[in-house]
């Protein structure tokens, strides 16, 4: 439920804030998790939404209300889907820093179905400096626009466990394999030619980099 009060009409109360105080920009932030499983590689923006979680369905009606917003009252939106974010803080319960804890307490990494999903992971900080751009860009030149932050490298969560353990010089006997969450989705990587064009931005950050 609390997916929906914040993605959905958190978003609706700050886009009428916006009609009734003009404001010069505002960039809502999305998410690559609006795509569903990928149908063709890389996604662009014009890929269609098959969310497959409910959160990422909060996410896609955010995005698409956002977008109507812009369709109807002329507000000048903007719409950033950042793909798999990771880095410094991050949640422990999301993969990255859940399977550095594990592997450095000895624990099993543990692994949905056959470790074969990939992600296109990028680094905070290069999140950030995608968003600054946003914030910063002509607006004319981005207005009404939806732009993927990505990276357009795809790594499995395989070898995202192989790499940590390897970092840490833990065995791989760590890895452990568990039934498949539901909900999944398989390959996730997305187009980076709008972001470059639009914000000037790529990442400048190799997944290997921000891992260590």
């Amino acid at each position: 439920g609390e997916f929906v009060t914040t993605n959905v009409v958190g978003t609706q109360v700050l886009l009428d804030v916006a009609r009734e105080r003009p404001i010069e920009r505002f960039i809502l932030i999305s998410s690559s998790e609006v795509y569903g499983t990928a149908e063709s590689d890389p996604m662009t923006e014009d890929h269609p939404l098959n969310p497959r979680s409910p959160y990422a369905g909060t996410k896609a009606g955010g995005d698409r209300l956002a977008y109507s917003y812009w369709c109807t009252y002329g507000l000048p939106i903007t719409i950033i889907r950042p793909f798999n974010n990771y880095g410094p803080f991050q949640h422990p319960e999301k993969v990255i820093p859940r399977f550095i804890i594990q592997a450095l307490t000895d624990q099993p990494l543990t692994i949905h179905g056959n470790g074969i999903a990939s992600r296109d992971w990028l680094h905070v900080f290069d999140t950030a400096e995608a968003i600054t751009a946003a914030c910063e860009a002509p607006l004319d030149a981005i207005v009404g626009e939806t732009i993927n932050v990505a990276t357009g490298v795809d790594e499995s969560v395989e070898e995202i466990a192989d790499a940590i353990l390897s970092i840490l010089g833990k065995p791989a006997s760590l890895k452990q394999h568990i039934t498949d969450r539901p909900g999944q989705v398989d390959r996730h990587i997305g187009s980076t030619d709008r972001a470059l064009r639009l914000l000037g931005w790529r990442s400048s950050i190799p997944f290997a980099d921000g891992l260590e």
